[in-house]
């Protein structure tokens, strides 16, 4: 019985964990962390591209002041980033 084929098949697993899967999961942790630590007044920019600045905000959604004191509802999940101010 060949061993080279099984080790090169658990050896493509090993290098596919880590090059691919392991740092998609540390990225979904960071995202949920962020997403969990919004509060009212951070600077945030949504996954379209919207900047502005958190009013209020509940379990599931938030509402960003933008533009001329105008307010806008997002789902949480659409927060990107949030914006560090210098």
């Amino acid at each position: 019985m060949e061993l080279a084929p099984l080790l090169s098949i658990v050896l493509m697993i090993v290098v596919f964990y880590f090059f691919l899967i392991r740092p998609q999961q540390k990225r979904q942790k960071q995202v949920r962390e962020m997403h969990s630590s919004l509060q009212r007044g951070d600077k945030i920019v949504t996954i379209g591209g919207l900047h502005g600045t958190i009013d209020a905000i509940d379990e599931d959604t938030i509402i960003l002041l933008v533009n001329d004191n105008r307010k806008l509802t997002f789902d949480r999940s659409s927060v990107r980033d949030v914006v560090k101010a210098d």
